[in-house]
């Protein structure tokens, strides 16, 4: 599975490092040391993408963090204490959903609303 052209542009663009790996349903967009706001530890980690044949008509849906990021504070964030193995690896899954707009949303509107998400710090 090719990611478009558009998609591309704008991690490379961001100057991301990624990897894709296929996998039976489509590919895993690993993005390497991802940042995170100063209100989580560690500050960095590995930000896993599961996406699915038919992207981006397909919506994406929660993202995956690896190592384990927690709260400085006051442990998990919210709705994140659960943990998926994908390719030999465990994941902690970030379980927010994003209502997809096909024909508009893309991976840059979907890393937005990631960052949205972590600004909240919660």
């Amino acid at each position: 599975m090719e990611l478009p052209e558009s998609d591309i542009e704008f991690l490379d663009e961001k100057e991301y490092q990624y990897r894709l790996v296929p996998n039976e349903k489509g590919v895993y967009l690993i993005i390497s040391n991802f940042p995170f706001p100063e209100v989580y530890a560690p500050r960095e980690a590995d930000l896993l993408i599961n996406i699915i044949a038919g992207y981006p008509n397909t919506p994406v849906d929660m993202f995956y963090t690896n190592p384990t990021i927690k709260l400085v504070n006051s442990g998990f964030p919210n709705r994140a204490a659960v943990f998926q193995n994908f390719d030999d690896i465990v994941w902690q899954q970030w379980s927010r959903h994003y209502d997809w707009r096909p024909g508009i949303d893309n991976l840059r509107t979907f890393i937005s609303s990631i960052n949205n998400e972590l600004i909240k710090g919660q």
